[in-house]
């Protein structure tokens, strides 16, 4: 049996210095996408991101493993860090009709706990990085009367940058399994 001493921080909670630091790291995250500061937040995305958001479906009590996409199946995002950079440099060129006039949106990050990585669990991560869980509520309004509200969970793996966080994997799910909106342009 391996013992917490033995296994060093793997798996457990973050120190409150570590929480706080998570914290205003998706603060600082949720103000970039507020503002519209798309390229300034690629820079808290690491080379390798995975970014993804599988879609799911309603399923009886029994099949709730089966409720959520699984990799390769359909997902709303399915992206890395060149891709997001395609779409967000596609907003500038005028023919992203879907975000011409643009969003307004709010990020509400809350609910964030944050745990040491356990290495044998995330190949080629160590226990200084931490997988983050948070919930989230984004409030989105374009034109003059489209709405739309999205909430649901995160799951990220941030990895220690130098003297910073940035995020390699982030996997959304939504709450809702149909979205009414006319379409999802929006970054979680």
């Amino acid at each position: 049996m391996t013992t917490t001493t033995e296994r060093g921080r793997a798996g457990q909670r973050a120190d409150r210095d570590t929480h706080f630091e998570v914290e205003q790291f998706y603060y600082h995250e949720a103000e970039l996408l507020d503002d519209g500061r798309y390229t300034d937040w690629l820079d808290l995305l690491d080379e390798d991101l995975d970014y993804w958001m599988p879609t799911r479906t309603n399923r009886l009590r029994r099949q709730q493993a089966m409720s959520v996409a699984a990799r390769g199946e359909a997902a709303f995002y399915d992206e890395t860090k060149e891709s997001l950079a395609w779409r967000i440099r596609r907003f500038d060129s005028g023919m992203a009709w879907a975000e011409d006039p643009p969003s307004r949106t709010r990020h509400l990050i809350t609910n964030i706990a944050a745990r040491h990585v356990d290495p044998a669990d995330h190949p080629g991560f160590t226990e200084d990085d931490l997988v983050v869980r948070s919930a989230f509520l984004v409030y989105r309004n374009r034109l003059e009367r489209e709405e739309n509200v999205f909430a649901g969970g995160r799951t990220d793996v941030l990895r220690r940058a130098g003297s910073g966080l940035l995020i390699a994997r982030r996997t959304i799910l939504l709450d809702q399994n149909t979205l009414l909106s006319k379409n999802i342009s929006t970054f979680f």
